[in-house]
């Protein structure tokens, strides 16, 4: 009656309780409490909505239409279950369905989705009005930013620009049991509780938005002072640069820093955050994010040439200061330095600590287990190229490694600066657990021991590593063992006391991969944990109507052998990626503004390549893409997707690529 859309059967009418006019589901989305029915919610058009929420609002407030979990356990009435593209035989079997076309010729085929599959998943900051400043910062020189108060409608909140800090103060401490949420950009926001985290009084700041743009979330627990009456401002400052950063592919990862300006939270010791993910830690009454996420640690000024050479170190020192295994989750403010001068350390024959040209090589995944007569130095098979990178690198008469912490040990060696500047080893251990298995920082295997020496090689702790003295030819044996994937075993002790001597035993191992934990897919909610992945960092972006889609990450779910491949088919491959990723955005970019309203700002594209058939599938918030923006696809991403064609011998190929819709600020 009103829009001038065609109904279907699939695509039913809605009237407005407000008007009574005759709208579709894309014009009539929203709820609103009327008094005509007794308060309760009834369906209206976006105008209604618009012009009833003008007549309810309180003065200072503005009202914003915020999509963030409009989707979370039901289906859109706009996106009914549709028709998906082009399944391939692999995922047709997982529905039910034929697993092979008719003919011999690849070829694009439909598939109906199993109705009911729903995930739980919020996407962030998504669905602003355009009354929400498009500045890239909104933190004010003076008082807090912008904070959301929700209505009691869902979806829809209260933007109060200049919100009381002693009002809010007051009422965290009153157990407030969600989190204030404050808006630091129209793509970000910053989600502050006050939290008793084992029995200390902390700040629980929180990210949400950073995964639009390839980030991981970020939490800093930060412990209060005594009677603090203020918020801890500057963190939000902190989380816009790292915002900002991501612009030009600068991300932080496990063990990274992120450096802070001249004076931070009352201090100029305060030098950075040191980001950690949680492994053993309790993470009990914490308001997390989505997976992945990862802590920041306040870093001291003193402490940071060992954040920037060894975090390692610095971290499980930290454990060892907070008598927190395997490190503390929370910082503490106006704190001593762990570290001192460098002084006289064996990373001086490793670091470069003057221009940091160069470091101790990181293999992902290497461990050092020290257990009684025995050590196992295991080699993780997916970290071969890094560790040939480090053998080709390497001094040919000294090869050092740095290790990862040991999740699978009850105990790890840490290295303590004394006061007078000296280096001791000492041994952190889970709470109540006795030690058997104790995790090293690094190992270091020398060629300096003679033949004559009477050891067949000799084996020491020192500081929080391993260090093995072994003979040249040894040295050479090793080295070719590495390279040709096999185990090596070095036999340590004098040459005449055998009941004495220990082991040094190089293993490959299948590595567990543990990336993207607890990471899920927008298409169908599927696991993603396990599953490698590499984000985008897109020179160019797609916008229209005041959004931006992004391309952030690209997951493979099944590749093949691709390190068999040549260069130039591994080349061919990315630019098909390319192209695909850029017709998909091309595609939607007319649908950005009310794919966004609809609460479909995190979309997925998985993308199958098969020697029968060829196809893709999209969706958001675990259910398909609306029929409109399928129809939009299909012309533009089918020819794409074939142009590809089949080699013989091509092994199946199916990924997925993430995308998001983010505000366009300035």
């Amino acid at each position: 009656m009103k829009c001038g859309v065609k109904f279907t059967f699939t695509k039913r009418r809605h009237h407005c309780r407000a008007c009574g006019k005759v709208f579709c589901a894309l014009c009539s989305n929203v709820k609103f409490r009327l008094t005509h029915l007794d308060g309760k919610e009834g369906r209206v058009c976006v105008c209604c909505h618009s012009t009833l929420l003008k007549r309810t609002s309180p003065r200072g407030k503005r009202r914003v239409w915020f999509a963030d979990e409009i989707l979370p356990l039901k289906q859109s009435e706009s996106a009914p279950t549709t028709p998906v593209r082009g399944f391939s035989p692999l995922m047709r079997r997982a529905l039910g369905g034929p697993s092979r076309s008719p003919g011999g010729s690849p070829q694009i085929r439909r598939a109906l989705r199993p109705h009911g599959t729903n995930i739980n998943e919020a996407c962030g900051p998504y669905g602003w009005g355009t009354t929400v400043s498009s500045s890239a910062n909104l933190i004010p020189l003076e008082g807090l930013p912008p904070i959301l108060t929700s209505t009691g409608v869902k979806g829809d909140y209260t933007v109060e620009e200049q919100p009381s800090e002693t009002l809010l103060i007051q009422e965290l401490e009153s157990g407030r049991p969600k989190p204030l949420v404050f808006v630091l950009n129209a793509n970000l926001l910053a989600m502050v509780k006050l939290v008793n985290y084992v029995n200390r009084k902390c700040w629980c700041v929180t990210t949400k938005g950073m995964h639009a743009v390839g980030q991981v979330e970020v939490v800093v627990l930060l412990q209060c002072l005594p009677e603090e009456k203020s918020f801890p401002k500057d963190i939000f400052s902190h989380f816009i640069q790292l915002y900002r950063d991501t612009f030009t592919g600068k991300v932080v990862k496990h063990l990274s820093l992120s450096l802070l300006g001249s004076s931070f939270l009352g201090s100029t010791e305060h030098a950075g955050f040191l980001y950690v993910r949680s492994t053993l830690q309790s993470l009990q009454g914490l308001p997390l994010p989505n997976q992945p996420y990862l802590f920041g640690l306040l870093v001291h000024r003193a402490e940071l040439t060992w954040a920037k050479a060894f975090p390692l170190r610095l971290m499980l020192r930290l454990g060892a200061e907070y008598r927190f295994y395997p490190c503390p989750l929370y910082s503490v403010r106006f704190r001593k330095p762990l570290f001192g001068e460098i002084g006289h350390t064996i990373m001086r024959l490793l670091v470069d600590f003057r221009n940091y040209r160069y470091s101790l090589p990181m293999v992902p995944g290497l461990t050092v287990d020290l257990e009684a007569q025995k050590t196992n130095i295991k080699l993780p098979t997916t970290g071969y190229n890094e560790l040939m990178k480090a053998l080709n690198k390497s001094n040919e008469h000294v090869l050092a490694i740095g290790a990862c912490f040991n999740e699978t040990a009850d105990s790890h060696l840490i290295c303590v600066q004394a006061e007078d500047g000296q280096y001791q080893t000492q041994a952190i251990s889970i709470h109540n657990q006795p030690r058997k298995v104790t995790g090293s920082c690094f190992f270091i295997f020398s060629s300096a021991l003679k033949a004559s020496a009477g050891y067949l090689a000799k084996s020491s702790i020192v500081e929080d590593g391993l260090m093995v003295q072994i003979t040249v030819e040894t040295m050479a044996e090793l080295r070719r063992a590495m390279r040709e994937m096999k185990d090596y075993t070095v036999t340590c002790g004098r040459l005449d006391q055998s009941e004495s001597q220990e082991l040094v035993c190089v293993q490959w191992v299948e590595d567990k991969c543990t990336v993207n934990k607890g990471v899920i897919s927008p298409i169908d909610g599927k696991s993603m944990e396990s599953i490698s992945s590499t984000k985008m960092f897109q020179k160019s972006e797609y916008k229209e109507n005041g959004k931006i889609i992004r391309w952030t990450e690209v997951f493979f779910l099944q590749r093949g052998d691709l390190p068999k491949r040549g260069a130039s088919e591994s080349a061919e491959h990315d630019r098909l990626t390319e192209r695909i990723a850029r017709a998909f955005c091309l595609a939607l970019c007319p649908h950005l503004k009310l794919l966004k309203e609809d609460g479909m700002a995190k979309l997925g594209l998985r993308v199958a390549f098969e020697s029968q058939e060829v196809g893709f599938v999209a969706g958001s918030n675990g259910l398909p893409l609306p029929a409109r923006y399928l129809n939009a696809l299909d012309s533009v991403l089918i020819p794409v997707i074939q142009s590809r064609g089949h080699k013989r011998g091509d092994e199946p190929f199916v990924m997925e690529l993430i995308f998001y819709i983010l505000e366009n600020i300035t």
